[in-house]
């Protein structure tokens, strides 16, 4: 047996004490609560990059993301703690509200729109597709779409914006036959590139949320959806103030419909379900 076959079968235990101790990283460093009874979940995530370095313990893997030679690291480590599900026009009643009721106000020459945990590039690109379709001259109009996340894993894929067959299931058949082209390649199973249009509307970037946000905005629309559930009650009411700063007058927040305001003191008018006004 070689020595990766032997790392492969490790079986490292996680103990509390290391738990906590990884949990505070992850908290200084990107803000998520890891709490407790997610031991499991976070050992078999890790368990990946004990593999991947070649350690055999928990132990040493805490000491070398805490020395100079771990820094690198601490990036790849967040990327696995992370969790990334989404899909093409997840809660479609958003997409509905925007076109019927925000879009219309918005009819100028510049608009700008920010979706601050964009993961593999599902939401933007559903958003750059749903202006498209909703406004009928949007070539003549400067609309511009940021999507940042932390995952350099998952921007790579938003880059590459190629998804395969099932992931445009939630997507109408003649949208996913006009913004979308099957791959020349003899890949199984087939990718669908999403069409230049869309994807020049859309400007990826890494960006951790509780760091310094180098954008100047303002945006006329935000979307951070199904995250806030991952922070605890401070760093959600810091960004709920960081959000409001960084919207135009009249500009309109959505979070994730279990990520309801009503516990953060903030200054936003409630639209309806998830959706908030500045």
């Amino acid at each position: 047996m070689n020595l990766t076959q032997s790392i492969t079968s490790t079986s490292a235990e996680l103990t509390e004490k290391q738990f906590k101790k990884i949990s505070g990283i992850v908290y200084e460093l990107c803000g998520i609560h890891l709490k407790e009874g997610k031991e499991a979940l976070v050992r078999a995530r890790l368990m990946k990059r004990l593999r991947a370095l070649g350690m055999e313990s928990f132990n040493t893997y805490i000491h070398f993301i805490e020395s100079d030679a771990g820094s690198r690291e601490l990036e790849m480590m967040v990327d696995v703690m992370t969790t990334n599900k989404t899909s093409f026009f997840r809660e479609p009643a958003h997409f509905d509200y925007l076109r019927d009721h925000i879009l219309p106000t918005l009819r100028r020459r510049r608009m700008r729109f920010w979706t601050a945990a964009c993961s593999s590039g599902e939401e933007p690109y559903s958003l750059a597709i749903f202006i498209r379709e909703a406004i009928p001259d949007i070539d003549l109009i400067d609309v511009k779409i940021l999507a940042t996340d932390i995952s350099t894993r998952m921007l790579e894929k938003a880059r590459r914006a190629a998804y395969p067959r099932e992931a445009l299931q939630e997507i109408p058949g003649h949208l996913a036959q006009k913004h979308f082209a099957r791959m020349p390649n003899a890949a199984s199973p087939a990718l669908y590139r999403v069409k230049d249009p869309v994807q020049k509307m859309v400007r990826l970037a890494r960006l951790n949320l509780i760091d310094q946000w180098p954008m100047k905005g303002p945006f006329d629309v935000i979307f951070c959806r199904n995250v806030m559930i991952y922070f605890d009650r401070p760093t959600q009411q810091r960004l709920i103030n960081r959000f409001w700063d960084y919207l135009e007058p009249g500009g309109y927040l959505f979070v994730g419909h279990s990520e309801g305001l009503s516990a953060i003191s903030h200054k936003f008018h409630y639209v309806r379900p998830a959706v908030y006004k500045k």
